[in-house]
């Protein structure tokens, strides 16, 4: 079984940073896509970033591109999300995935393992 564990979230004030990592479980973790989404409380998830397997390619979603990077270190079955210009409508819980495929993906679909997400809270 497949486990992800987020963590780095917290409390940041606007134009502050945040690191988030997210640890996978397994053997396998070098062959997928890996994803970062994030709820908003009474909105639906979307979608942040994605990597590919080899992290040769990513996707950012509008709102967060030039702000947000994602990367992985496949030595460690760790990927990580930098986020730096931080702003009061990035609070949310984030979630990494990973992907049922090698390339990036950015639909919630696409993904069949997630963790149990990490309270971002950006204050005003």
């Amino acid at each position: 079984q497949v486990q992800l564990v987020e963590s780095g979230g917290g409390l940041v004030q606007a134009g502050g940073s945040l690191r988030l990592s997210c640890a996978v479980s397994g053997r396998t973790f070098s062959l997928y896509a890996m994803g970062w989404f994030r709820q908003a409380p009474g909105k639906e998830r979307e979608f942040v970033a994605t990597i590919s397997w080899s992290g040769g390619s990513t996707s950012y979603a509008d709102s967060v591109k030039g702000r947000f990077t994602i990367s992985r270190d496949n030595a460690k079955n760790t990927v990580y999300l930098q986020m730096s210009s931080l702003k009061p409508e990035d609070t949310a819980v984030y979630y990494c995935a990973r992907s049922v495929a090698g390339p990036p993906a950015v639909s919630v679909k696409d993904y069949n393992y997630w963790g149990q997400g990490t309270q971002v809270t950006v204050s005003s």
